[in-house]
């Protein structure tokens, strides 16, 4: 049975848990390492997760390392208007959840969970939501904005703080003594996770098949997409990239992003001289097909969007681009090279920018097309050779 210690905001033990997840891709790998540890703290208790659709194919299958399934059932949904929230609460309510954990920030999904009728409800006090909560956790402030904390460390401690009541309800923030990264709050050796199922090998070798491509062939990925086009590093250069990866390493360029970025990944294909420079979008791709590509890849240089967290979970070397946003909001913990050199390079637009100052506040010196070519060619040439080290 699972078992929550008694605390004065959990008296009883947790049997039945729904954990909101985030919304985002990458925040959704972001939190596995939180996932896994409610699983591992929770033995014996249903778990349920409330997931926009898609993001439920992304986990289903995650696994403790001792192999117990994280989550029993999925729930999906999207906002929808004013009567969103009853709706995906008229769902969940007969499930009967004595407890839910929101890894979201919004009213809205904290609104979802209360008037589902779920009596215990942990999550950080944002968006004016606190009322709906039966217990607060707090997000540390700087100057009058939210300070600087990875999204990991978000996850980790708010997991922390439903299972061990010792766990403080204010969340610490990290020394920001360098611009690029600061430590996360993971235990030492914790890494992100993502399962592949025999659906996601499946759709690989649908697009390997749709592509041409043998699976013996090594490739890299070049991810020029992203949410917030003020992230994305310049279309002209991606394909200047592709053709050095192809000249300088013999590798296949697959060009990775979703339907709706279908043009961009052409223009990249289309302006690369070499002649293996591949759309994704245009050979039935999915993310379980990224995966499984990501697990394969000797490479990935991405913008500052989801398939990096994928990649990193998968293991795979990554150049990772960061411009108008600071690159510590998503400090990750990667797998080291053979070399212990760590297989996540990441370029800023402005490495100059003192440490105490968010790359957010700085849009012009913060522009991602500061990022120089030279340097993206210099990282991936590096990771490259440590990797094969």
């Amino acid at each position: 049975m699972g078992y929550c210690p008694p605390s004065m905001s959990s008296p009883d033990p947790i049997l039945r848990l729904l954990i909101v997840l985030p919304s985002w891709v990458g925040d959704a790998v972001m939190a596995t390492p939180a996932l896994i540890r409610l699983r591992e703290a929770l033995p014996g208790a249903f778990i349920g997760a409330l997931a926009r659709p898609g993001l439920d194919h992304l986990l289903e299958g995650l696994a403790t390392p001792e192999g117990r399934t994280v989550i029993d059932e999925f729930h999906t949904a999207r906002a929808s208007g004013v009567m969103g929230h009853k709706y995906t609460a008229a769902k969940l309510r007969p499930r009967r959840y004595d407890t839910a954990l929101l890894l979201t920030g919004s009213f809205s999904t904290a609104l979802t969970v209360r008037v589902a009728g779920i009596p215990r409800r942990v999550g950080y006090d944002r968006d004016a939501r606190g009322v709906l909560l039966t217990r607060r956790l707090r997000p540390p402030r700087a100057a009058g904005s939210w300070a600087i904390v990875p999204a990991v460390g978000y996850y980790w401690h708010a997991a922390s703080a439903l299972v061990d009541p010792a766990t403080s309800e204010a969340l610490a923030t990290p020394p920001l003594d360098r611009p690029d990264r600061v430590k996360t709050i993971l235990p030492e050796g914790t890494l992100l996770s993502l399962p592949i199922s025999d659906r996601d090998e499946q759709d690989a070798a649908n697009v390997r098949t749709s592509a041409f491509l043998d699976p013996t062939t090594p490739f890299a990925i070049l991810n020029p997409g992203g949410n917030n086009p003020a992230k994305r590093w310049p279309a002209d250069r991606f394909a200047a990239l592709a053709d050095h990866l192809a000249r300088a390493h013999d590798l296949t360029v697959l060009v990775n992003g979703s339907p709706a970025e279908a043009d961009l990944c052409r223009e990249i294909a289309e302006a690369a001289k070499s002649a293996r420079a591949i759309p994704l979008p245009d050979h039935a791709h999915t993310l379980g097909a990224l995966k499984v590509l990501c697990r394969d890849a000797r490479l990935m240089v991405t913008n500052d969007t989801g398939p990096r967290h994928i990649a990193a979970a998968l293991g795979c070397p990554l150049v990772s681009l960061f411009g108008p946003t600071d690159a510590r909001w998503t400090s990750i913990p990667v797998r080291p090279l053979a070399t212990g050199e760590p297989s996540e390079r990441i370029l800023l637009a402005d490495p100059t920018l003192p440490p105490d100052q968010s790359a957010n506040d700085h849009p012009d010196r913060c522009s991602i097309g500061r990022i120089a070519p030279n340097d993206v060619i210099a990282a991936a040439d590096a990771l490259l050779r440590q990797s094969q080290s």
